[in-house]
């Protein structure tokens, strides 16, 4: 992003396509890198953000992920035994 008009600027380019800054004219890759990015000062807290709008995080049952497991591992033997099937016939 470009320090002085604000447009997106190609990576590693000596200037801006929009406005011509460039490092002549006070642009310094450096200084600049992270300017008007709207960072924010603190790490981000999900659960916090839910909690200020008025919501609950939600959470997920303990067992859910197991499932899932034993779900990729049974399909995945599925296919195994139908290509085993269709090549022996």
């Amino acid at each position: 992003m470009c320090p002085v008009c604000g447009a997106d600027v190609p990576a590693h380019a000596r200037a801006c396509p929009w406005c011509g800054a460039d490092e002549r004219t006070g642009w310094n890759e450096e200084m600049t890198r992270y300017d008007g990015m709207d960072l924010p000062e603190e790490a981000f807290d999900y659960d916090e953000a839910l909690r200020d709008e008025g919501l609950k995080p939600r959470h997920r049952p303990k067992g859910v992920r197991f499932f899932w497991w034993l779900a990729g591992i049974g399909l995945l033997l599925a296919i195994v035994a139908l290509v085993a099937h269709a090549a022996f016939r």
